[in-house]
């Protein structure tokens, strides 16, 4: 499956979403009734491939979901506190 994330707070689209394409994944298999089991779905995103794997025990209750790829920093930076007194 293929996933674009908008994310607010961000207010743009952004690279990927684990919260995002974790439930992407279990809405895909919710919709093709796959049955119990051991579940691996291939995610497409902007940020690259990515995939879910996991157990659905039952018709909607899934089991030890794991994202699986490439992780990047993709932003560094320094912030100043001063400290009022």
């Amino acid at each position: 499956i293929s996933v674009s994330t908008y994310e607010r707070g961000v207010e743009d689209v952004t690279l990927s979403c684990g919260t995002g394409v974790t439930a992407a994944a279990i809405a895909w298999a919710l919709e093709k009734k796959l049955a119990p089991g051991m579940l691996k779905v291939s995610i497409k995103t902007d940020g690259g491939k990515l995939v879910i794997e996991g157990s659905r025990k039952s018709e909607t209750h899934f089991e030890d979901l794991w994202l699986i790829g490439p992780a990047e920093a993709t932003f560094t930076g320094e912030i100043e506190l001063n400290a009022q007194t």
